[in-house]
């Protein structure tokens, strides 16, 4: 009975309920995504903001270092505000404008308090740093440079050769080169001695003395002596003898030295800096919004999208289902159609899994044609070969029992003979369907080839001799298989007896043991009619035969070649033939190094 599939089940159904529900799903998990993009967005352009900021700012504070004003600091002003994509402007402590990015600045525009101040000798706003690019009379003369790096390149040469160490020749702000190690521990100073790049050079101690004049003045204001100033801008001082009952000097006199160190060294850079400037880092346009509005009219777009893509979903759901589910309905009328006993087809289109599928059935009922085919014939065949034995067995006995024909022992002889070829038949399928089952039993022992073989050629001589035709064996050395020989034998036999039948007087089956590699080979070839190539392909089907006709003589029963196959594939063997018209067939026996070879246990 014909049962239609319920709509809640089908294909179609199906799919679109997983699209509704997937499009929902990646709507909602879509709308989630890109608030928390935004968010994690917004973070990220504050971040990169600030160090937009950081680097303008640094960038600038590096310049009024190395320059003594700002007045060639409009194209570098420029290209940090086209880097960044802000306003950069420069003032005056009094917000009297020195440089702007925008062609046409507008006062009224800039923020209420600047982003920074820019200041070299006062980089740090609460403890008043001087910026260390901030170098002014400290910086070295060229030769001074080209001297000190000479000798700093010879000291890494010497540290690399000595002690296998690279040291690396870095500069500092004011050309002075010095030695990094990579965190090598230090070495004697008496292997590679260097003394020159440990002592200022003569621009450092003029300056250095500058300094420390300076600064002696300061303390000397101050009541405290003058110290020394070392190049590395810390100070000492030889402690000066204490009077009996005198006061000792406090703490606090070493923070005078501090204080006066670092208002000596701004004042010793002040002609070599620009001077202080107010930084104001703006947006453009307006300012840039960093929130995620959710307005009405927003949440009506986010809506309107939504359904569009809800809208989109279910008609191509709708679309790609129909174009799927119309084959599979083919191809269920076309099972329906096989179990009613036909072969149909189906039309196979395109090249997706619905068209192999297709293609697979087609071939699965073209192959259940020529199975039903064979079937039909193996049937008639069958009864065939059955009937004629039967016949014969039954129209001698009517006879004898009608008093024709006397039950002399010619009779019986004959009788017999007719229920030994049905014996066999009878044998021969149960051989083929045992195999055919896999359970075919083989008792494997050690089998001498050449003896086999032997054996087969003496079982079948006197047939051979009574056709005219010549049987010859040849085992090419010392051969042996570990086989079951009944069945090998068996194997053997049948393409013997079905050489023999093929081949005409007169002429000659040989069988031939050979080694070929790891597998054995025996061989049984005929000087017979030999097999077309369209009829070498069916040889081994049963109940087929290249002579149609049933007589003894070469019609045979159609299960020799088969059931000769199925015993060489239960010893995981292989059975092919090969064959010139006219010039006979030649059927190998392919044993694999599992099954030939040394005796195995």
């Amino acid at each position: 009975m014909r049962r239609e599939v319920p709509l809640r089940r089908s294909l179609l159904v199906r799919l679109l309920a997983v699209s509704v529900l997937v499009s929902i799903g990646s709507i909602a998990a879509t709308a989630w995504l890109t608030a928390r993009s935004t968010t994690v967005a917004i973070r990220q352009e504050q971040g990169r903001a600030l160090a937009d900021d950081a680097r303008v700012y640094d960038t600038l504070l590096g310049y009024a270092a190395t320059h003594h004003g700002w007045d060639d600091a409009g194209d570098l002003v420029r290209r940090l505000a086209a880097d960044t994509g802000r306003r950069i402007t420069l003032t005056t402590e009094q917000r009297t404008p020195l440089l702007d990015s925008d062609a046409e600045p507008r006062a009224a525009a800039l923020p209420s308090r600047p982003s920074a101040v820019v200041d070299p000798l006062s980089a740090d706003a609460t403890q008043g740093h001087i910026d260390p690019r901030a170098v002014g009379p400290y910086r070295l003369t060229r030769k001074e440079r080209d001297d000190l790096r000479a000798t700093a390149q010879r000291r890494a040469l010497c540290l690399r050769r000595t002690f296998g160490v690279y040291a690396q020749v870095t500069e500092s702000p004011n050309g002075r080169p010095a030695l990094t190690t990579g965190g090598a521990q230090p070495y004697p100073e008496t292997r590679c001695p260097s003394p020159v790049l440990e002592q200022p050079t003569t621009t450092e101690r003029r300056a250095l003395a500058a300094l420390e004049k300076l600064t002696g003045s300061c303390l000397k204001r101050k009541g405290e002596p003058a110290v020394r100033i070392n190049p590395d801008f810390t100070w000492t001082r030889e402690p000066a003898p204490v009077a009996p009952g005198a006061p000792r000097t406090t703490a606090s006199a070493g923070g005078t030295v501090s204080t006066c160190l670092a208002a000596a060294r701004r004042e010793q850079l002040g002609p070599y800096v620009a001077p202080p400037a107010l930084l104001f880092i703006s947006s453009r346009g307006g300012g840039v919004s960093t929130g995620f509005d959710l307005s009405p009219a927003n949440q009506a777009r986010i809506a309107g999208v939504a359904a569009l893509v809800l809208l989109f979903t279910v008609t191509a759901t709708v679309i790609a289902g129909t174009r799927l589910s119309r084959p599979l309905r083919e191809l269920t009328e076309a099972v329906r159609r096989t179990e009613q006993g036909g072969a149909p087809r189906v039309e196979v289109k395109g090249r997706d899994e619905i068209a192999h599928l297709a293609a697979a059935f087609n071939a699965m009922a073209e192959r259940r044609e020529q199975l039903e085919h064979l079937r039909k014939a193996m049937v008639s065949d069958v009864a065939h070969e059955l009937r004629t034995p039967l016949s014969t067995i039954r129209g001698w006995l009517e006879a004898t029992e009608d008093g024709v024909v006397a039950p002399d022992r010619e009779l019986i002889s004959s009788l017999l003979e007719e229920a030994l070829l049905l014996q066999h038949i009878i044998d021969d399928l149960q051989d083929l369907a045992m195999a055919e089952a896999g359970e075919l039993r083989l008792r494997r022992e050690p089998v001498e080839v050449a003896d086999l073989l032997a054996q087969v050629a003496t079982a079948h001589r006197a047939g051979a001799e009574q056709a005219g035709v010549t049987l010859r064996t040849r085992a090419d050395g010392d051969l042996r298989a570990f086989a079951d020989p009944v069945r090998l034998r068996q194997a053997a036999g049948n393409l013997v007896s079905n050489a023999v039948r093929h081949t005409p007087r007169g002429g000659a089956v040989t069988l031939h043991a050979r080694r070929d590699g790891h597998h054995l080979l025996v061989d049984v070839a005929d000087t017979g009619t030999g097999i077309a190539p369209d009829d070498l392909a069916l040889v081994f089907e049963r109940f087929w035969r290249v002579e149609k006709s049933r007589n003894r003589r070469t019609g045979g029963s159609g299960l020799g070649l088969p059931i000769a196959r199925k015993l060489v594939e239960a010893h995981g063997g292989t059975l092919t033939a090969t064959s010139t018209p006219g010039r006979g067939s030649i059927f190998t026996i392919r044993l694999p190094a599992g099954v030939c070879g040394e005796e195995q246990g």
